[in-house]
């Protein structure tokens, strides 16, 4: 259910898009977990962040329906792409029409199959910025890897990370989803080669910066 506070954030945001409210609506009437979609206010974040550090190329680890990597692609400069890893094949088609809908679609390369796999196979430094929102249990492998794949001065991006409070409880759950997050925030806050800062937008969204040599 909408909290207060989701819904004043909401008002007072100008991202608006009439291919994402449809994508919004099919991905509610059409899944089984519509809660997992950025939504709105995170959306506008990611786009808003697009146009400020200008990335010529992304990753994105989970693509769900598309609704976060259309707003990456909307942020981007020209020239700009996104690659973005989804294993669950049968959102295929909602994806690709969100994207032909919004316009996005020579902008981003979707690709249906294992984040981990896709990830292995590709070249250090290969990015400018990362964004991670897939299967919990496997965030400190897609940390170690993206640490790989982000340029020095590029920027990692994680949802979910304060997982609605269970990371900081009294008794931390031992779910292996929750033990995900818990050792992914450990490993960037330890990592000396980078520096982040988690904020609590929707269910807390880390922000790391790979050092430069000079920093």
């Amino acid at each position: 259910m909408e909290s207060a506070l989701d819904k004043y954030l909401e008002e007072h945001c100008s991202f608006n898009s009439e291919a994402l409210n449809w994508l919004e609506r099919q991905t509610n009437i059409r899944t089984n977990y519509p809660r997992m979609l950025s939504g709105r206010v995170q959306g506008a974040f990611l786009y808003m962040l697009g146009r400020m550090i200008r990335p010529q190329k992304v990753l994105e680890i989970g693509t769900f329906t598309g609704y976060s990597t259309i707003c990456i692609a909307l942020g981007l400069p020209e020239g700009g792409h996104v690659d973005t890893l989804e294993i669950n094949d049968e959102l295929q088609d909602l994806i690709e029409e969100g994207f032909s809908r919004s316009g996005t679609q020579d902008r981003i390369t979707l690709h249906i199959g294992d984040a981990l796999e896709f990830m292995k196979s590709v070249a250090e430094n290969e990015y400018d910025m990362v964004f991670i929102d897939a299967n919990k249990r496997e965030y400190p492998e897609y940390y170690e890897n993206a640490v790989r794949l982000t340029r020095p001065g590029g920027f990692i991006l994680a949802d979910d990370v304060l997982w609605d409070g269970k990371v900081y409880a009294e008794n931390v759950p031992g779910d292996r989803q929750t033990a995900g997050i818990v050792r992914f925030n450990e490993l960037a806050a330890g990592d000396p080669g980078v520096e982040t800062v988690i904020l609590p937008v929707r269910h807390g969204l880390s922000i790391i910066r790979k050092k430069e040599k000079e920093d």
